[in-house]
């Protein structure tokens, strides 16, 4: 069994002072092995545009790259650099297997919503190929198999119950099999997708980036958007890009006006790479069922190969979500998969990345794309989905802001009602009011000098006053109010990606008070006593 200490060798040291532009977290992902978060010059001027895209993802990148392949004069933003957000902390499983199964869609949304749902991930995951293939982009891409299979606590039945929704929205090619036929990890009884895929989305995003400049776009990095009225958005600097049409691709919605909290709810999960002789492990995708947690939780383990040189792969394992701002145990949450993949991989080799990532889950199994208001236009609730849905979003988004008619835009209408999600959303907004109550009552009343260097803590001062406090690598003090500017809950500190997260609605900062994680735009706001 691995213990927590033989996971902490492996953790990257990403300076915290450049964290909030790096990556969202302390520990880098793979991918910064090969690539990095790309940086474009800042915004230091104001600018006319047709179309301003602010979040340097796969949502914002993919609708950046549409729009300015139709001749659109285009405006890419991002407060960090591109990929730098939760794109570039992604596992990047291209598949239409989604979290949320296709009998809990037909049941929710009926089966032409299930079909059309099918049908617009695999187009997405077509357009990556083509893109891959116009762009001749080198981000090892490939076609792969995935395979959906079962816990330990789920049964027979609930596979069958997929492959019967599958059946039913006329999909045939999804096979029920005994065993997997892979080596050496054989799951057993499984459904086999083919033709789903894999990708290194940094390379990808940096292609596509390098086209959108070649068409004439502008991209800018480290310029923080604090305003969003169209036509015009402002930038922290002062500067403003005035557009015909404003797209929030920030993961989740930093426009204030924009409700979408309400509608779903963050979760940490965790991944662990670790180098594998070449060719030792299938390259296939791999997903278990899904693990129900409390009622709020889903919790399931996916996998996946990615090439690493002429020698070795490495064998990417994530797992053990939980959700934001409500556990402080990631090191042991890594040191369970790494005991999981000594099990079932017993031949694996060392660990060599370890990182966390932010998903968010929509209530009602689905994302929502569309139109916020007039000219403003968002995208949000991916579940554990980022790569396909940031895509397919791209391509609904262009749609809508050329005229076109598309055929997924009303089912990801963010304005949709489903009466079918509202018992899940009411389980989530309650556990939303308990953690508001609880985060006021919790808090340490031991003296902040006492931190250890690099971590941080949420102390008690008088009856209703928490604050945040953080120890940089110097010894320096940082002192916040706890209080998170979104919605009013207070902070948690994350040891493990060193960050203070809130429990209710997923907002996150570094120990600096910066925000990098939505639906708060703004960072902590610094506490008048600095002890």
């Amino acid at each position: 069994m691995y213990s927590v200490s033989s996971i902490s060798d492996i953790v990257s040291k990403t300076p915290l002072e450049n964290m909030d532009v790096v990556t969202s977290g302390r520990n880098a992902p793979l991918w910064f092995r090969d690539a990095q978060p790309i940086e474009y010059s800042k915004l230091t001027k104001d600018l006319t545009v047709d179309d301003v895209v602010v979040g340097g993802g796969f949502t914002g990148v993919t609708t950046a790259y549409l729009l300015s392949k139709a001749g659109r004069n285009v405006a890419l933003v991002d407060d960090g650099y591109i990929g730098s957000g939760e794109s570039g902390r992604s596992t990047a499983h291209l598949t239409y297997a989604l979290d949320s199964r296709y009998h809990q869609i037909i049941h929710m949304h009926g089966e032409d919503i299930a079909r059309k749902v099918m049908q617009s991930h695999k187009a997405a995951i077509d357009l990556i190929e083509a893109n891959v293939s116009r762009e001749g982009l080198n981000c090892d891409f490939r076609r792969v198999d995935g395979y959906l299979y079962l816990n330990e606590e789920s049964s027979e039945e609930e596979l069958t119950k997929e492959l019967e929704a599958l059946k039913q929205m006329g999909n045939d090619d999804v096979q029920f099999m005994e065993h997997a036929g892979t080596s050496p990890f054989d799951p057993g009884l499984c459904l086999r997708f083919p033709m789903q895929g894999r990708v290194n989305p940094l390379k990808y995003l940096g292609g596509l980036c390098r086209e959108i400049v070649r068409n004439g776009g502008k991209i800018f990095t480290e310029t923080h958007i604090t305003d969003f009225e169209s036509p015009t958005v402002k930038a922290r600097s002062g500067n403003k890009i005035t557009a015909q049409n404003i797209v929030v691709a920030t993961n989740v919605p930093v426009n204030m006006r924009a409700k979408m909290h309400m509608k779903q709810a963050p979760y940490r999960t965790y991944v662990v790479a670790f180098k594998v002789p070449k060719g030792h492990v299938s390259d296939a995708l791999y997903w278990s069922t899904r693990l129900e947690q409390g009622g709020l939780a889903n919790s399931y383990t996916y996998i996946r190969i990615h090439p690493l040189d002429e020698e070795s792969d490495a064998l990417i394992v994530g797992a053990q979500d939980h959700k934001t701002g409500q556990a402080d145990d990631g090191m042991q949450r890594f040191a369970t998969i790494k005991a999981w993949v000594k099990q079932h991989f017993p031949q694996s080799g060392e660990a060599i990345y370890a990182w966390s990532g932010q998903i968010v889950n929509p209530g009602d199994e689905i994302g929502f794309i569309g139109r916020d208001k007039d000219s403003l236009f968002l995208a949000t609730g991916y579940s554990g989905n980022g790569t396909t849905y940031g895509t397919l979003a791209g391509m609904v988004l262009s749609d809508l802001i050329f005229g076109k008619e598309n055929d997924w835009a009303e089912m990801y209408d963010p304005e949709r009602k489903t009466l079918g999600s509202a018992i899940d959303i009411i389980e989530e907004n309650f556990n939303v009011a308990r953690k508001l109550v609880d985060s006021f009552i919790k808090g340490q009343d031991s003296q902040p000098e006492n931190l250890a260097l690099e971590q941080g803590s949420i102390v008690k001062r008088g009856m209703t006053t928490r604050l945040a406090f953080y120890k940089d690598d110097k010894g320096q003090l940082h002192a916040f109010s706890s209080v998170c500017p979104h919605m009013g809950c207070s902070v948690s500190w994350n040891s493990t990606e060193k960050t203070f997260d809130c429990p209710c609605h997923g907002s996150r900062y570094t120990g600096y008070g910066k925000v990098v994680n939505g639906p708060s735009n703004f960072g902590l706001r610094h506490a008048e006593e600095q002890k």
